[in-house]
């Protein structure tokens, strides 16, 4: 049988964890809002119009932080357009998608929606047709207490608080020319340092983040970055990745490789960065916001007739094996925690989403729900260095890919550990042993598996198969834990200290 080995200390942090790794994404796009969050007339509405099961849901996961309103949809995006009385509000052509968008739905719905989802929003401004002064409009609408033009217009809208948000995107994509206002890297550069600079004015509490590369096969990727940082380093605090992976031709070993590239991407931006940084000889430090990722193709030749409203949109359905991806996505951007802060699963519901629903009917989860789920609720604290030694093998497309992906973090308290892990081997065991080197005390509470699943395996509205179960707790001899790690599995090994 193969084996391989994993070494834990508990002083030997990587990084603390920021909560934001866990985020998610609401876009004004196809079900994900209309007939997902929100659908007055549902059984399950609330006095608000929101799904009180979908709500449900998303407390599983505990999603930390939800970025709205987009995505490409925010470019075209007039914020006035979603405020103030409903029926007052326009239905305007939404040109990112080809729909219309009725603006039933808008800031303030928002906002009253994350309290009652137990999250925080990230709130998007449109720097595609709009500029710094509509930035700025909006931040004061949001953040100002009283006393001034737009803070005293949401309170005349019902809102006599204001909603404290403090974390904001300066765009989306800005360097994709499908982006309503793309523009060039100096141009953007420009405006994003310009309204970074005014909303921090406006709220010098706010954090923003500027727009990275769209994806990293953009043939202007890092440049991008280096410019557009060069002009706002010193007025931001992130910089976004975006990255969607597919698993075309039909290769599993290839596809669950895929998250290797990912880690490449990170630690070439961290270098970016930090290049910057050097050049302007600033102490300011700016980090990663990776708010847009998934996998993503399933949906991508669906037909959407043209200015319909809330239609079926990129709705993919998820099977094992992306599951499994998603897993080693969400360990890859753990393993870089002491760079990024924030990071987005595109998107919550619906939409490439963890969560489904049927209009007026049922919600349920995807595949992918489950993995996301483990690593919110208990990948919380520190990430632990690890000196993982693991078999490697060869795919079509990448050489030395280790079997075994896995990562530990550990508590505040550092009273629990948790171990995650994939096999990403088609067809053998793993014999998995971990050293806990000065856990004493420690016992095994739950080892949850994911394992034995056909890859195209699917959940539906109707049944899902697909699910973690309870495995055979492994054998804890000592200061050594020795896990079987089956092929093509996903493993989430709890333990916690003796009381």
């Amino acid at each position: 049988m193969k084996k391989a080995k994993m070494t834990l200390v508990s002083e030997f942090t990587a990084a603390k964890i920021d909560k934001r790794i866990y985020g998610s994404f609401i876009e004004h796009l196809g079900r994900a809002v209309y007939g997902g969050i929100y659908e007055p007339g549902h059984p399950l509405a609330d006095e608000d119009g929101f799904r009180t099961d979908v709500i449900e849901e998303i407390k599983k996961i505990n999603v930390p932080i939800v970025r709205y309103p987009g995505g490409n949809f925010v470019s075209g995006y007039n914020w006035e357009d979603g405020v103030g009385p409903v029926e007052l509000r326009p239905k305007k052509l939404e040109l990112a998608w080809g729909v219309v968008e009725p603006n039933l739905f808008g800031t303030n719905e928002f906002m009253k929606w994350c309290k009652k989802a137990g999250t925080e929003c990230m709130m998007a401004v449109n720097l595609g047709l709009r500029g710094a002064e509509e930035a700025r409009n909006l931040v004061e609408y949001c953040n100002h207490p009283k006393g001034s033009y737009y803070s005293d217009l949401r309170r005349s809208h019902g809102y006599e608080e204001p909603h404290n948000i403090k974390l904001w995107c300066l765009g989306n994509e800005m360097d994709g020319d499908w982006q309503i206002g793309h523009k060039t890297a100096y141009e953007y550069g420009r405006a994003a340092g310009e309204a970074a600079k005014v909303m921090k004015w406006t709220d010098p509490t706010i954090e923003t983040v500027l727009c990275g590369s769209s994806n990293m096969g953009m043939k202007t990727f890092g440049e991008w970055e280096a410019q557009t940082l060069d002009l706002a380093y010193d007025k931001v605090d992130y910089v976004s990745l975006h990255l969607y992976f597919d698993n075309r031709p039909d290769d599993t070993a290839s596809f669950l490789a895929k998250s290797m590239v990912m880690d490449d991407f990170i630690k070439t931006v961290v270098c970016i960065c930090d290049y910057i940084k050097g050049k302007k000889h600033s102490k300011h430090n700016v980090n990663l916001s990776f708010d847009e990722w998934n996998v993503w193709y399933h949906s991508n030749d669906d037909y959407v007739e043209r200015w319909s409203t809330a239609p079926h949109q990129l709705e993919d359905i998820y099977n094992f094996e992306d599951a499994l991806l998603v897993a080693l996505m969400l360990m890859t951007l753990l393993k870089h925690a002491d760079r990024v802060k924030v990071a987005c699963l595109a998107q919550l519901v619906n939409v490439i989403a963890p969560i489904m629903t049927e209009n007026g009917g049922k919600c349920w989860e995807q595949t992918i729900f489950y993995p996301y789920m483990h690593l919110s609720n208990f990948g919380r604290g520190y990430t632990l260095l690890s000196n993982v030694e693991s078999p490697k093998h060869d795919t079509k497309e990448f050489t030395d890919v280790p079997d075994i992906e896995a990562l530990a973090t550990m508590s505040e308290d550092k009273n629990s550990l948790t171990v995650f892990a994939v096999n990403r081997n088609l067809d053998e065991d793993v014999l998995f042993d971990i050293s806990l080197l000065d856990f004493d005390g420690f016992e095994v509470l739950e080892h949850i598996e994911m394992s034995g699943y056909d890859v195209k395996a699917e959940n539906s509205v109707n049944a899902c198969p697909v699910k973690p179960f309870t495995a055979e707790k492994p054998v804890l001899d000592g200061k050594n834990l020795t896990v079987n790690l089956k092929p093509l599995s996903w493993n989430v090994i709890r333990l916690e200290k003796r009381k």
